[in-house]
């Protein structure tokens, strides 16, 4: 069964006043519901985990600082928003269903989270509205319980994962692969163990084969217990933070290879949605639906 991880806490607006695009975290369940793609039973409520969890991936004087809310003014603006116990909550909460579905994933060869994707959460900062990276604190979770050696991080919102490539770059049990958008944000960018940066309006045809002549051999030469797959739909050429071109069905054939990789080589995968801002809601629905719709196909 496919496991989703959930909670309403997810469409809290990052700022007063700004809901869009955090209503997608309510409207992508109510349509996956709607047109039959899952039931209740999918789902699951994470809540606010142990604290210890953070500690393998971030670091202790940051953390207390955000928990407390007492970061400086210059660390909070890089977040971007008004710091607030409920946001902080919400943070904590994202990364509990990213490691509680990543338990699933192991059960059931695949698991989500409707949110999640907080790649530029660095050990010691935050930024660009991720302040606790949920796939990072995940991925050393499953490791610290024995349970998966050697992670695969297959980051490709259109954003390249900063956060993710500064927590892992000395650590050689996590494999992290960002393709990403050259020109977009983050304009400083870090070192992944693997980054591939696409030129502006990059179609279809290119970006596919581009993935497709990666991961096979990513898998081939690091040979992964499980894979986190960063499944952003800023790709699109409708987004209006992103700057590359892909259509809706290309981003949708882009998740079934992943997904379809990933079941051939009998990889476990947790999923993560990221970003999305086109400027229809109902695109940003579609395209991230399209994920689970597939993930259903390819698995059950």
């Amino acid at each position: 069964m496919l496991k989703i991880a959930y909670h309403p806490i997810y469409n809290h607006p990052l700022r007063a006043g700004h809901r869009f695009p955090m209503e997608k975290y309510d409207l992508l369940p109510q349509q996956l519901l709607i047109e039959g793609t899952c039931t209740d039973t999918n789902f699951f409520e994470p809540e606010i985990p142990n604290n210890k969890h953070f500690f393998s991936v971030h670091d202790a004087n940051y953390f207390f600082d955000l928990l407390n809310i007492t970061l400086d003014q210059s660390a909070a603006r890089k977040i971007g928003f008004p710091l607030s116990e409920v946001l902080i909550d919400r943070e904590m909460i994202i990364a509990d269903g990213t490691m509680k579905a990543s338990e699933f994933a192991l059960q059931h060869g695949v698991a989500m989270n409707i949110a999640g994707g907080t790649h530029h959460a660095f050990s010691n900062r935050g930024e660009a509205f991720c302040m606790l990276n949920d796939q990072a604190i995940a991925a050393k979770y499953l490791q610290r319980k024995g349970l998966v050696k050697k992670v695969l991080i297959v980051d490709l919102d259109v954003h390249q994962g900063n956060g993710t490539a500064e927590i892992f770059r000395a650590d050689s049990s996590v494999f992290t692969f960002s393709m990403h958008g050259k020109s977009n944000y983050p304009f400083k960018k870090e070192k992944s163990d693997l980054d591939i940066a696409l030129e502006n309006e990059v179609t279809d045809v290119f970006y596919l084969q581009i993935l497709k002549d990666v991961l096979p051999r990513l898998i081939q030469q690091e040979k992964p217990d499980f894979i986190f797959y960063l499944c952003g739909v800023d790709v699109l050429e409708t987004d209006k933070l992103g700057k590359l071109s892909l259509t809706i069905e290309g981003c949708k054939e882009r998740d079934r290879y992943v997904l379809q990789t990933c079941f051939d080589n009998e990889i476990p995968v947790m999923c993560s949605m990221g970003g999305g801002y086109s400027k229809e809601i109902n695109t940003i629905v579609t395209a991230h639906a399209n994920t689970f719709r597939v993930a259903q196909e390819v698995y059950f």
